[in-house]
């Protein structure tokens, strides 16, 4: 443990007179705004790099992931690893006087950050449409933008309602929503694709599932009448072929399967999450006009 403990401050010191970190973590906080609206942000996730842009922060994030490809601009940041593998050394050259991470970043790496003094915050996978918002809304407070975040969020909260009241009078849709091939995995009713779901008006078969480890037979089974595949490269249409061998299913029979992004679907903002909404609406309900209110 000492040896550990000693490896991480002279790592402080090196990183300090080479970039010029304080040497002081007190000098750090003397300026109350700076500490709460921070200049310099590193995104080790690629919802909250949307996130950033949205709230109009994205000259102050200065590296993100290399999965961080939305909006296009943020292809041209700054890269620090992947989703789990991060450059400490890339990300300590970027002076982040704020990291944001989520749940499932390396926790080695975060704890090493807190260490040398920098700030981070890490934020959890919201579980449905309204704790996205509330995180959201919370990133926008870190950023001295909670007035637009609360714009945001009170348009994306209108948007969805209007959508949810067009399609309320609609046939309930079966819908079998796949994250994943091997193994095959679903969402059920603790993932925010919960809400995509019933926001759209359909019946997510996999609810009930006590975890997203799904089977096909039980697919078979419970017979939807769409499926939506999240793409995964050349997995998602190989899928998708896989799923038309089951003639059988109300889904192949109708030729209702549909790959959709996984940016859009699977790291939105509010804002993301109504458009995502209202695309996913006109995949299973082409009848209805989400313009003007008429069908």
């Amino acid at each position: 443990m000492f040896r550990r403990l000693f490896t991480v401050i002279v790592l402080f010191m090196f990183y300090a007179a080479v970039f010029g970190f304080p040497g002081d973590a007190a000098e750090g906080k003397e300026n109350n705004d700076q500490a709460r609206y921070p200049r310099r942000i590193v995104s080790l996730a690629p919802a909250l790099t949307r996130a950033i842009y949205e709230l109009g922060a994205e000259d102050r994030l200065k590296g993100c992931t290399t999965y961080c490809n939305k909006p296009e601009s943020a292809k041209y940041k700054e890269k620090i690893g992947t989703l789990i593998d991060f450059n400490l050394e890339k990300i300590l050259t970027l002076k982040p006087d704020l990291v944001l991470g989520m749940e499932f970043s390396d926790r080695r790496t975060i704890e090493k950050l807190k260490i040398l003094g920098i700030r981070v915050e890490i934020f959890s996978s919201p579980g449905n449409f309204n704790l996205l918002c509330e995180s959201f809304i919370r990133l926008g407070q870190m950023l001295g933008q909670e007035e637009k975040a609360r714009q945001i969020v009170a348009r994306a909260k209108q948007d969805t309602a209007f959508i949810r009241q067009r399609v309320a009078g609609e046939k309930k849709i079966k819908i079998f929503w796949q994250l994943g091939a091997k193994p095959l995995f679903a969402a059920n009713k603790e993932y925010f694709s919960n809400d995509y779901i019933e926001f759209a008006g359909g019946i997510n078969i996999a609810a009930d599932a006590s975890s997203g480890i799904y089977s096909r037979e039980e697919v078979l089974k419970r017979n939807p009448d769409v499926i939506i595949i999240i793409t995964m490269g050349v997995a998602s249409e190989a899928e998708k072929q896989t799923w038309k061998t089951y003639q059988g299913i109300n889904a192949v029979k109708n030729n209702r399967i549909y790959i959709v992004d996984a940016y859009t679907y699977c790291s939105p903002t509010p804002g993301v999450f109504a458009r995502a909404l209202r695309e996913l609406v006109v995949l299973l309900h082409p009848a209805i006009s989400l313009a003007n209110g008429e069908k």
